[in-house]
């Protein structure tokens, strides 16, 4: 976890209208834009539902469930109600007028005082779509897919926002692949397009880090063990409720490693949007409340530059999407 975890609030101004768009970040970008990270402590009910998992740093206490402050400088913990576990309260069925009543009543503890875990811990499934930004296929000289090709990873692979990712030793070829993640927000089976957003609880950061040798000339060209090594799956900074994400199909999404941007891309460059997924999957396979999907990457991923880059350890990996966040995650040497 970084020594200091802030908030930046982007103002994006279109005629009236006004949107914020929140990430966590280390305290020295505040600094290189004259920002004060001085915390203001809100004594109102949060307005927006940006769910997170934490534990606290002092004590190491299980996992608790919570919701950051509209500054993102303060976590509202609603734990005794819902638990700790973001799952746990979407099967619940809880209404987010009912979160708001819940919060004016909660107990704030400052966002750096405690650790940031991954928004959803143990989904059943997580879901993965290859091939599903245009950029993504140009890099590869590839056409662009009539239908989706679908791969799994393992649910041990999920670590926070600002967890380590382990350079495992059995590969010398890991790569970056920064991603927009839906989770899905009831039981989903044989759904129509046309209503399929009506699933979606909403959006968090994801990394889906590859073993490119384990995924394309190991394992009989099988994906599974290079999408699946421990680690591989940072989520994060928080499980942003759909009712924030006006257009998930118009966000720019970003990844750098040790501060040189790789990739700079656009989710309306998806090729399968978020509903045709749903509604494809779903004819054949049932999706479970706090599932995750993971809807592809856009180009610049290590594997097809020239020369060939993969990530070391010391590498630092910033992951970034508009309106929903952005996780650090730094690669650490096979122990």
């Amino acid at each position: 976890m970084t020594t200091m975890i802030a908030t930046s609030i982007a103002l994006l101004r279109s005629g009236a209208s006004t949107r914020l768009s929140i990430g966590i970040v280390g305290s020295s970008w505040l600094k290189s834009h004259n920002v004060s990270s001085r915390r203001f402590i809100s004594q109102s009910t949060p307005k927006t539902m940006r769910f997170v998992q934490f534990r606290a740093v002092a004590t190491g206490e299980k996992q608790r469930l919570g919701v950051l402050s509209d500054d993102g400088t303060q976590v509202s913990d609603i734990s005794d109600r819902y638990e700790g576990d973001l799952i746990t309260f979407i099967r619940s069925g809880a209404s987010l007028d009912e979160v708001k009543a819940t919060l004016s009543k909660a107990t704030a503890v400052a966002v750096g005082s405690v650790e940031l875990l991954a928004p959803v811990t143990n989904p059943q499934k997580i879901l993965c779509v290859g091939l599903n930004y245009s950029g993504h296929c140009e890099e590869q000289n590839k056409p662009i897919p009539k239908e989706p090709m679908f791969f799994s990873k393992y649910a041990t692979t999920i670590v926070g926002p600002h967890d380590d990712v382990i350079a495992h030793s059995i590969t010398d070829q890991i790569d970056w692949e920064v991603e927009l993640a839906v989770i899905i927000g009831k039981k989903a089976k044989s759904v129509a397009k046309a209503n399929a957003m009506e699933y979606v609880f909403g959006y968090t950061v994801a990394q889906d880090i590859s073993a490119r040798d384990w995924q394309k000339q190991r394992n009989g060209g099988q994906f599974l063990i290079g999408k699946s090594m421990d680690t591989f799956c940072p989520l994060g900074p928080a499980a942003v409720h759909k009712s924030l994400v006006k257009d998930p199909h118009q966000l720019a999404i970003k990844c750098s490693v040790n501060g040189v941007e790789k990739q700079n891309g656009s989710t309306s460059e998806l090729i399968f949007r978020i509903d045709d997924i749903i509604e494809r999957v779903t004819q054949s396979i049932t999706l479970l409340p706090g599932d995750v999907i993971l809807t592809g990457t856009p180009a610049g991923v290590g594997m097809h530059r020239k020369p060939a880059e993969f990530l070391k350890p010391g590498d630092v990996i910033d992951s970034e999407i508009e309106g929903v966040g952005k996780i650090k995650n730094k690669v650490v040497a096979d122990s």
